[in-house]
């Protein structure tokens, strides 16, 4: 953070005296004023809802640019690293900063693998649930229980223990979604097998049973690489604040990536693919293709509550990089699976074609993003609707940890406490019950 030559004066049109601010560059993106001591000179506070225009950090791990469509882990665009990288070598660039080479590559996977089993006592407490729980409501429950069985890695504060702890997140993440999968479906849990990849064995845990032997597709475990390698990271969205802002407090690792399962659950954040799948469902209920232009037309009615999910973006105002890479991807793993024909996908083609050129969509930037693509993929795959934002947050936990491990060693970091615009009542006196 370099400051600027320049700088910003706040001036009042109550003749309060004006107020300079430092003003700060970044290496790309827009500069940010510094308000740090905006209170103690003038006694005001800020007043921005939802963050749209406020830097809760510095960072160095992920860069978007909206406008251009850009997505950039670590300087690297997302494209190459989804094109020439894989998850393993994902991870290791945005937990160290650097890509691996072979050797470090095969020492980090090593590692990573040798932490894939679970304490056999995790079963007993997924047996808490009920059957029909939403796997998210699970994943929330197991991701902060780790915390209970791993106390040599608990403490925040220490190197070792967030180093220990993010390699655990990382390699045990697949397997508790597997594990909550296969309790759904009332099916025995697979152990991890440590020769497959990180997505293969993840594919393995969640279809293989003890009756036979399990071959893994290369094609939809290529598919699954890039949907985790896709969703790694997404700069300081609400889930990866909530993690900062929960590790803020020195809470241990295990909480805090349970703080960011939680956020992602919302429909508007990580349930956006699942809600994606349910819109194409509820189309295909009122008469598929036939049904469609009429669909987009209430969509396009400001007096109906019809919304058009998977289309658009909170920061790109362009088309969504990712969802370039995932549309491949998709079309790839329906050619392999032989469900080009399938009525769900051709659903959703038809809706894509029409969002790519009706005037109104295209006017209002409202692009296909990675959520449209990456629920046909799942749902292809075989992966149940509800499982989709379990799987996104098994693919966001190392950028959540790599997020929190910034944090933690930024000097200027502190307990986050958003101030707030009272709006209540004034200060007034109790009255005696017989009185009121």
């Amino acid at each position: 953070m370099k400051l600027a030559d320049n700088k910003a004066t706040l001036s009042f049109s109550n003749g309060s005296p004006s107020v300079d601010l430092p003003v700060y560059h970044g290496n790309v993106g827009p500069d940010v004023v510094d308000i740090r001591k905006l209170y103690a000179q003038t006694g005001m506070f800020t007043y921005d809802p939802g963050f749209l225009s406020t830097a809760s950090c510095q960072s160095a791990i992920t860069y978007i640019d909206g406008d251009k469509g850009e997505l950039l882990y670590r300087g690297y665009p997302i494209e190459q690293l989804a094109t020439n990288c894989d998850f393993m070598e994902t991870c290791h660039l945005l937990l160290y900063g650097n890509l691996p080479d072979v050797a470090a590559k095969a020492a980090f996977t090593k590692r990573v693998s040798n932490h894939t089993m679970v304490n056999e006592q995790m079963q007993f407490f997924l047996r808490g649930f009920r059957r029909d729980a939403h796997p998210m409501a699970i994943m929330t429950g197991l991701v902060g229980a780790l915390s209970a069985f791993y106390h040599d890695s608990t403490d925040i504060n220490n190197p070792e223990h967030r180093e220990i702890a993010a390699i655990r997140l990382i390699a045990k993440m697949p397997t508790l979604v597997a594990m909550a999968y296969k309790y759904s479906v009332g099916q025995p849990f697979m152990y991890p097998k440590n020769n497959l990849s990180y997505a293969g064995n993840f594919m393995h845990m969640m279809f293989a049973t003890p009756c036979e032997e399990y071959v893994v597709n290369p094609v939809i475990e290529r598919a699954l690489d890039r949907i985790f390698v896709l969703h790694a990271d997404h700069e300081q969205n609400a889930s990866t604040s909530t993690v900062r802002l929960c590790g803020s407090s020195g809470t241990n690792p295990f909480a805090a990536i349970a703080a960011g399962v939680a956020c992602l659950w919302g429909p508007a954040h990580g349930g956006a693919n699942e809600a994606c799948l349910n819109m194409l469902e509820d189309i295909q209920r009122m008469g598929g293709i036939s049904k469609v232009g009429q669909f987009m037309e209430q969509v396009k009615d400001k007096n109906s509550s019809v919304k058009l999910m998977g289309f658009g973006h909170r920061v790109y105002k362009n088309y969504d990089p990712r969802a370039k890479l995932m549309q491949e991807t998709c079309k790839e793993v329906l050619t392999a699976l032989g469900l080009e024909n399938d009525p769900l996908f051709k659903l959703a083609m038809a809706l894509e074609k029409i969002a790519l050129e009706d005037e109104y969509f295209v006017s209002r930037k409202l692009y296909p993003n990675v959520d449209f693509y990456s629920g046909i993929v799942q749902r292809a795959i075989g992966i149940p609707v509800s499982l989709f934002t379990a799987i996104f947050a098994l693919a966001r936990t190392v950028g959540w940890i790599a997020q929190l491990n910034e944090m933690i060693g930024d000097p200027e970091y502190k307990i986050g406490r958003p101030r707030q615009l009272f709006t209540g009542s004034v200060r007034r006196e109790v009255q005696p019950i017989s009185k009121r």
